[in-house]
């Protein structure tokens, strides 16, 4: 009695076992899939995929990888020097006259298609999930069997909802009402503007080919109206780190500027070309990396912040030494004065460089970004620079408040004399707090060399709004900086989108000019006697 139960028990099992293996690859089937017409080939591989054949991967991969040759009845994978049987994988002999399979561009997209719709059933998520980014693209209805059957193996529930709209975007063709009123549900929940263009396609006059179903279309226009809500939210975020990523670029030029302006009085043209020189410095830098240190290369921007911070500082304490210490009190002198070293700074940079723009180079971990929203990638080097500036403004707020250098400082500009009685060296720090801002501008430059062609016309494009921020945000507030930084950046991106790039520069400048008309000591008056009221 055991034993027959025991039988019948085995029997089941093996039943059940035959029931779902998947079917070997023949012979016959390989050379279906390599030999004949496209249509014929794509027609066998679409079965192929239905019946889920072992050895169909490997074998769709050699056809891809040109490895596959036909002669007479034979179908042969090589291996290498080694010929095996595409059926069994057998070695066998290379015989004579084998000629290459050929692949035209239709079949090879076909293959990819097949290839990476078998790979949903891979034990490693990131490889299922490649896949169905790939299957995304190129689905239609010979891998819906495939796409069913992941969908019942499927554990992983961000791919199980990507899965469902792969499975959405081929059913909404479906010849079956109500296979693609299903479909249109499911397509609701996309994020994706690929599914936005497809609805879209679905809708157009049934003349054209457009969804016929009354209610299948409501269906699609309700998807629609909710796929374009969320496709803006992601454009209104993009907008905003746009706007935060040019805010952060003008704060990291308008921090040096608010030194050598906002605390010294000195108002700087050539505060460009200082930011101009920080960014020839890190190309000079990764130049170098690239020539001698190969290997390294990724690590040049560690390396290029110092250099342009010396390189800008430098060059800002040898002006205050020969030229801007002679005229301090003296505004207009100083103007023409600082204007005309700006002509010769970008004189000299056009001998050395040469006049055409020169590349700079992202490393390898700024390279790319960060996909948050389907409509919305946050790039690496401009996430970088909102972090960089964020660290040099920090750098800046301690060094001004914290330390002995930024305690003369402030001194010196409060009261010259009365810092002087008391054992200041004021010429001293005039030059330290002058280099202190110019180095800040080359900090800038090396942070927009990650954004854009260095040119010597670079500065040119920077200095008008960093003396804008510096105005409206309070002459000697590194607050203000921070905040009319920000806000001009948001701002100027929002306009930009509402009017235009060059309409929304105008309405910045006009909307500044009122203010200032309004309030003239900036978002932040300074405090002290000698504020004005």
């Amino acid at each position: 009695m055991l034993s027959c139960l025991a039988a019948r028990i085995a029997l089941l099992l093996a039943l059940s076992l035959a029931a779902t293996a998947s079917h070997a690859l023949t012979l016959e089937q390989a050379r279906h899939l390599a030999v004949g017409e496209n249509d014929e080939r794509i027609a066998a591989l679409a079965k192929s995929l239905e019946r889920g054949e072992d050895g169909l991967a490997a074998f769709i991969q050699a056809m891809l990888d040109d490895t596959v040759k036909v002669a007479g009845d034979q179908v042969i994978v090589m291996k290498g020097a080694q010929a095996t049987d595409a059926a069994t994988g057998g070695a066998v002999a290379l015989p004579d006259g084998a000629e290459d399979i050929i692949n035209s561009n239709q079949m090879r997209r076909e293959l990819e298609g097949a290839l990476a719709a078998l790979k949903l059933f891979s034990k490693d998520v990131a490889e299922r999930r490649a896949a169905a980014r790939s299957l995304a693209d190129g689905a239609d209805d010979s891998r819906l069997p495939l796409i069913e059957k992941a969908l019942v193996a499927e554990t992983d529930q961000d791919l199980l909802a990507q899965l469902n709209q792969i499975r959405a975007t081929v059913m909404v063709s479906s010849p079956d009402a109500a296979r693609r009123l299903d479909a249109a549900r499911t397509l609701a929940t996309s994020f994706s503007p690929a599914t936005k263009t497809l609805i879209v396609d679905r809708l157009k006059p049934a003349a054209e080919g457009g969804e016929i179903d009354v209610a299948v279309r409501s269906q699609l226009e309700m998807a629609l109206k909710a796929i374009d809500s969320r496709l803006a939210w992601g454009e209104r975020l993009g907008v905003l780190f746009t706007g935060a990523s040019l805010g952060s670029i003008l704060l990291l030029v308008a921090l040096g500027l608010a030194i050598t302006y906002g605390l010294m009085g000195v108002i700087n043209m050539a505060h460009g070309e200082l930011m101009m020189i920080g960014a020839y410095a890190t190309f000079v830098v990764q130049n170098f990396f690239r020539t001698y240190l190969p290997g390294a290369f990724d690590a040049y921007v560690v390396v290029a912040v110092p250099v342009s911070f010396l390189a800008a500082a430098g060059v800002g304490a040898v002006l205050e030494r020969s030229v801007i210490r002679w005229l301090y009190g003296r505004p207009l002198e100083t103007l023409l004065a600082t204007w005309g070293i700006s002509l010769m700074l970008m004189q000299g940079v056009r001998s050395m460089f040469g006049a055409q723009n020169v590349s700079v180079e992202n490393p390898g971990w700024l390279s790319g970004g960060v996909q948050v929203l389907s409509n919305l990638t946050l790039p690496y080097n401009r996430i970088a620079i909102v972090i960089f500036a964020g660290l040099v403004l920090a750098a800046v707020s301690l060094l001004i408040a914290r330390t002995r250098l930024g305690l003369f400082v402030r001194g010196v500009t409060q009261n010259r004399t009365m810092a002087s009685c008391v054992g200041v060296n004021t010429a001293r720090i005039d030059t330290y707090a002058f280099a202190l801002g110019s180095g800040i501008a080359g900090l800038a430059g090396c942070a927009l060399s990650q954004v854009g062609n260095v040119g010597p016309d670079l500065g040119q494009g920077y200095i008008v709004d960093s003396f804008m921020v510096v105005v409206l945000g309070g002459v000697g507030q590194l607050a203000g900086t921070v905040y009319a930084a920000m806000g001009l950046g948001v701002l100027n991106k929002l306009l930009e989108g509402w009017q235009g790039a060059v309409l929304a520069k105008i309405m910045v400048l006009v909307f500044i000019v009122i203010f200032i008309q309004k309030r003239p000591q900036g978002i932040f008056a300074m405090k002290g006697r000698s504020a004005e009221a």
